[in-house]
């Protein structure tokens, strides 16, 4: 079966209260993400992706360099010709340092959401994501 990757950041800030970064399209929240081209590694298609976005820039965040979050499921689309793919994403997750404006570019907008566990967005990437998050935040 054929792969295809993604990467991707999740946006968190801590001012004016904690929340996180979500781009809107017409019916569904998504992250700053996108698929990996020749060449390129998790980390760098993920910065990418995040500055092609949002123009949020890699030196306008603070990078975990421990956390980690990996999905895997199937799909369908143009890109594999309408096919079964095995889709792997990877997100990092990074702390906003200061204030900045954000650009959409691929999204019909943005939000950001007060982190208030448990949340309800999205059952592939987001929800699991979240709850990995809040285990590596809060639990000892």
């Amino acid at each position: 079966m054929r792969e295809i990757k993604s990467c991707g950041v999740l946006v968190m800030r801590s001012q004016p209260q904690m929340s996180f970064l979500l781009l809107l399209k017409p019916n569904r929240y998504d992250l700053p993400k996108g698929h990996i081209e020749t060449g390129e590694d998790d980390i760098s298609c993920a910065l990418r992706e995040l500055f092609e976005e949002t123009g949020i820039r890699a030196n306008d965040i603070e990078l975990d360099q421990q956390f980690r979050f990996h999905v895997s499921y199937l799909v369908k689309s143009k890109r594999t010709q309408n096919k079964k793919a095995e889709k792997k994403v990877v997100i990092f997750l990074a702390w906003l340092k200061n204030e900045v404006l954000i650009k959409t570019t691929e999204h019909s907008g943005f939000m950001w959401v007060e982190w208030n566990p448990p949340h309800t967005i999205q059952q592939k990437t987001i929800d699991p994501l979240l709850q990995e998050l809040e285990k590596y935040l809060f639990q000892p």
